[in-house]
């Protein structure tokens, strides 16, 4: 695994090192002494495995409140997707910016997503499937969302927003009152 901080502190970019041969190929999807480096609280308490139908669909941007804020580890299966994550820390000094990268089934790439961080996806592909790998279980009384294209944050989308839930259709844009998620 190269394991890289972005520029948002706690948000890491992992590159999977696969052995190849005439088989096929072997990868290490997780491993908790690599994982350790970047956060020794950090253990599997879920696994979720999602697929989009229509590229261009946009899912997120999600996260959960405090006491089930949840760390993400997000990889695609199949297909290709532009993955986000926006900092909504409290008094985080990169408060509001996002990182996307593409992930995809050739490039083996993964995003470790820290708590403090919501996080969404539009597909690239037609039946684009991810896995998650997550530190904390699902809680509908602490989960919340921010808008996918809300003008505080300016995301830059791959591509034209074909789809969207009506869930996420509903969360409203933020407003000056926002300071973030405390952990």
């Amino acid at each position: 695994m190269n394991i890289k901080e972005t520029h948002l502190k706690g948000l890491y970019s992992i590159e999977l090192t696969p052995f190849r041969d005439e088989r096929g190929f072997f990868v290490r999807h997780f491993c908790t002494n690599e994982f350790n480096q970047i956060d020794k609280n950090f253990k599997i308490e879920q696994i979720n495995h999602s697929m989009t139908q229509t590229k261009g669909t946009i899912r997120g941007m999600h996260f959960q409140y405090s006491p089930h804020a949840e760390t993400k580890v997000v990889r695609c299966l199949k297909g290709s997707i532009f993955d986000v994550a926006v900092d909504i820390r409290h008094n985080s000094p990169t408060f509001l910016q996002w990182y996307g990268e593409v992930l995809s089934e050739e490039n083996m790439k993964m995003l470790f997503i820290p708590k403090g961080f919501a996080h969404g996806f539009q597909a690239l592909e037609d039946n684009s499937e991810i896995i998650y790998l997550v530190d904390e279980f699902y809680s509908k009384e602490s989960e919340s969302g921010i808008k996918y294209n809300d003008p505080r944050i300016g995301i830059k989308w791959k591509m034209e927003n074909i789809f969207t839930s009506e869930k996420d259709k509903q969360i409203e844009a933020l407003n000056d009152s926002f300071t973030g998620v405390k952990l």
